[in-house]
């Protein structure tokens, strides 16, 4: 054999008898092949001792593959908020006994992390708009400063709002404003941002093509959506709200794993600095959670921590998840299911309101349009949460749908009300 060839062969066995050398770390995730390579090159320059074994599974499929017999899993590296809730619930996670200095549990008043210590935010990302600017331009509206300016009568017909009940990201999206704005203020600024607006069912991630391509102007979306379409070339902008909401992925090492040395290693590598730095890569570009990382962030890139300093406000993210199918029923009921009435109703009230501003039945009007079927309360009662998460599973009783047709019935009427004493207004009835 020439030397050249022996050179090579030699070299060849010596990678594969470091990678049999090399201690195996399996990682369960959703994340693409694309955003997962390159934490594992860096991953494995930074500590050639492991070798990362990668289990790919989207949230619902990692949940019936955890459930049932498995060979075990290390760690859990993935955005699936409500995995990581259920799971730590169920005792599945060892309690992170790493350095996690200089990586806040919230941003602003907004948790992100487990404040027990089983699961810890790993990246986030932003909901904000979409907006096309030539479409805004040419309609002559301003760039939307914040989610009350969507409410405006000015961007009726210009908006596209998810259904969270249908689109995946779109709960927290709307319990954002639920919690950012209160109970109360919150849906009726929901309700007049979907009455100026085109409801997208679970096509959803697509809302930054319908911006893009400039049939409507402005979308509610997450940024990560907006950001690759922009790469794509689409010619469209994101900007985010005062109050922002974020949608943060996680970290978890399990009880079950079997590497703990390599599991503590990659994740307090995807937790580092040299770690974090990789989330403004041109093919991840999410937020990173560490702040001191955004000293060295690209020019225009968004900083959460910043931006928390100007608007915070207090997020649960607990209760956020707990009762995210019931707020998504509440949705349906208010605005899904009674669109077109919800429309007219606010299209006759704002141009009452711009007509006689004092009117008397005004106030008795709003009090109609903004009908809540429960209270806050209500929202947070563990009894109520219940009857929506289960019911589509076996035991289904139909309770859900029993109250679904109750506040049916009375959203009609409340909307049929409002409408009615707006257009009294209108037509200068007594």
């Amino acid at each position: 054999m020439k030397p050249r060839l022996w050179i090579a062969f030699a070299f060849l066995l010596l990678l594969s008898q470091l990678g049999a050398a090399a201690e195996k770390v399996v990682v369960l995730t959703s994340y693409p092949q694309e955003v997962v390579t390159q934490f594992e090159a860096a991953f494995e320059q930074a500590y050639p001792q492991y070798r990362l074994e990668v289990l790919w599974r989207q949230s619902r499929d990692a949940m019936s593959y955890l459930h049932q017999p498995h060979s075990p899993v290390d760690v859990y590296w993935t955005p699936a908020q409500r995995n990581f809730a259920v799971l730590a619930k169920e005792g599945m996670f060892r309690k992170l006994d790493i350095d996690l200095t200089g990586l806040p549990k919230k941003i602003g008043g907004f948790q992100i992390s487990d404040p027990d210590g089983f699961y810890v935010a790993s990246e986030t990302a932003g909901y904000g708009m979409a907006y096309h600017p030539g479409a805004l331009q040419q309609l002559g509206l301003p760039v939307p400063s914040d989610w009350k300016a969507l409410a405006s009568p000015a961007y009726n017909g210009h908006v596209v709002l998810p259904i969270p009940s249908k689109v995946g990201y779109a709960p927290m999206l709307v319990d954002t404003l639920l919690q950012g704005y209160g109970w109360e203020q919150g849906w009726s600024v929901l309700s007049q941002v979907a009455a100026n607006a085109s409801l997208a069912d679970a096509g959803a991630t697509f809302i930054s093509d319908d911006v893009g391509s400039g049939r409507v102007a402005v979308g509610a979306t997450i940024d990560f959506f907006a950001v690759s379409a922009i790469a794509n070339g689409k010619p469209l902008r994101f900007t985010y709200p005062e109050k922002v909401g974020y949608s943060p992925a996680h970290v978890a090492i399990f009880h079950e794993a079997t590497h703990i040395d390599g599991a503590k290693a990659f994740t307090s590598f995807v937790l580092s600095e040299q770690g974090q730095k990789l989330l403004f890569h041109a093919d991840i570009r999410k937020l990173p959670v560490r702040p001191a990382v955004y000293a060295d962030k690209p020019d225009g890139y968004f900083d959460p921590f910043a931006a928390a300093q100007r608007a915070s406000y207090n997020y649960d993210m607990a209760s956020g998840l707990a009762r995210q199918e019931l707020v998504g029923a509440v949705f349906d009921t208010l605005i899904m299911r009674h669109h077109d009435a919800l429309k007219t109703m606010w299209v006759a009230l704002h141009s009452a309101e711009q007509k006689a501003p004092n009117d008397p039945n005004l106030q008795e009007a709003r009090r109609h349009a903004n009908w809540l079927p429960i209270t806050a309360a209500q929202a947070n009662d563990a009894t109520l949460q219940q009857i929506f998460i289960s019911r589509d599973g076996i035991k289904r009783d139909g309770s859900a749908e029993k109250l679904e047709q109750q506040w049916d019935a009375e959203v009609v009427r409340n909307y049929a009300q409002a409408t009615q004493l707006a257009e009294a207004v209108l037509g200068g009835k007594p």
